[in-house]
């Protein structure tokens, strides 16, 4: 499991580069992260190499912030693999909320950040079907 940053941004130009700027003076490295966005507003999802000073830092600088446990997937790098993993989830009746990915840690590999209902359920789901999961000091080094 690790921990995923959450922070609600208005839709203006320059509340994404407020983030980043409070983040990078404070020695915070972004490692991934997504945007969900509607007309008014957006939600950023990073994942840092230090969620708790993260946490502090963005909550201390004004914006709306919360943290959210997520797990990192390891998937082979070729067609079809992300479906092999999707597919044995279902096969758990593992529901995920949502899911963003970036490039692993070779050139063989992608990561998989999920959000699910139920984590330690897929976290036995990964065990038993021999998908590779990292743990959030790794996730957090990459």
């Amino acid at each position: 499991m690790a921990k995923q940053i959450s922070v609600f941004l208005e839709n203006k130009a320059g509340r994404l580069s407020r983030v980043t700027r409070v983040l990078g003076e404070a020695g915070i490295n972004i490692r991934a992260l997504s945007i969900a966005d509607t007309s008014d507003f957006g939600i950023l999802r990073i994942i840092v190499n230090d969620p708790d000073k993260a946490y502090r830092i963005l909550k201390d600088a004004g914006f709306t912030v919360s943290e959210t446990e997520v797990i990192a997937v390891q998937v082979p790098d070729s067609p079809g693999s992300l479906a092999t993993v999707l597919e044995q989830m279902a096969e758990e009746n593992l529901n995920i909320e949502y899911l963003y990915a970036f490039i692993g840690t070779s050139e063989n590999d992608a990561l998989v950040i999920f959000k699910v209902e139920d984590i330690e359920k897929a976290r036995e789901t990964f065990k038993k079907k021999g998908i590779k999961f990292v743990d959030e000091k790794r996730l957090y080094q990459l």
